[in-house]
């Protein structure tokens, strides 16, 4: 069984889809430490002008070097719904296929999310979704705890759910003890992702976008996968 593991992310980009339609099981990792300025809680949209972050605001004054992902609350003080909104609904006004896409992401910007878990988690199941991706996916913070950091973490989450593959992204060859792993009769694939080229709504194309930018410029945006 192949499983891949990632951290929640807000509005991922095409490569995180990739990852878990190569995989058997997705593990969403939401029980590690989060980390400021990561792509856990932004990532960026298409513009006129080349591109802008998109940043959810959490509560993490004091608290970040201590918080797992799953306890990171969102800083609903701030009125980040609405600029998010207006900024996505007009720079994609003349994508060609805004129209669906917007009605798809819409209740994201309406509806009051208390965590930022949360969030990423109902927008990556509609994502997948529209992308025909149909892979198991499990959050950790529903799983048994499991030891370790880092390496170890990535090893003992494949041997609670009896993996014979690891599908990892291609920054773990910077950090996983590979021997380990062999030991453990699990073999390492490193993701080789390759960023097609597709239309965007305007001129230049700009790689590694939100998934929000090829849904909202392709009829059939599962074949970039």
């Amino acid at each position: 069984m192949i499983v891949s593991i990632h951290q929640p992310a807000y509005l991922p980009w095409l490569g995180y889809f990739e990852k878990i339609k190569q995989s058997d099981l997705f593990l969403y990792l939401d029980t590690v430490q989060f980390q400021k300025g990561s792509f856990q809680n932004r990532n960026r949209i298409r513009t006129k002008e080349g591109w802008i972050w998109q940043t959810v605001p959490v509560q993490t004054k004091g608290k970040h070097f201590e918080q797992v992902i799953a306890d990171v609350a969102i800083n609903n003080k701030l009125s980040w719904q609405s600029k998010h909104w207006s900024a996505i609904s007009q720079n994609y006004s003349k994508a060609p296929f805004s129209a669906d896409c917007l009605a798809k992401i819409e209740p994201f910007y309406h509806v009051r999310y208390e965590r930022l878990s949360d969030l990423c988690w109902d927008m990556m199941m509609m994502f997948n979704k529209v992308m025909n991706i149909t892979i198991p996916i499990q959050k950790t913070s529903e799983m048994l705890p499991v030891g370790g950091s880092k390496s170890d973490l990535i090893l003992n989450l494949c041997r609670s759910v009896k993996a014979d593959t690891y599908l990892s992204g291609s920054q773990g060859r910077g950090y996983l003890d590979e021997g380990s792993f062999a030991e453990s009769g699990i073999s390492i694939v490193y993701q080789d992702y390759q960023h097609p080229t597709y239309s965007q709504a305007y001129p230049g194309f700009v790689p590694n976008m939100g998934i929000i930018d090829l849904l909202m410029n392709e009829p059939q945006p599962d074949a970039f996968l």
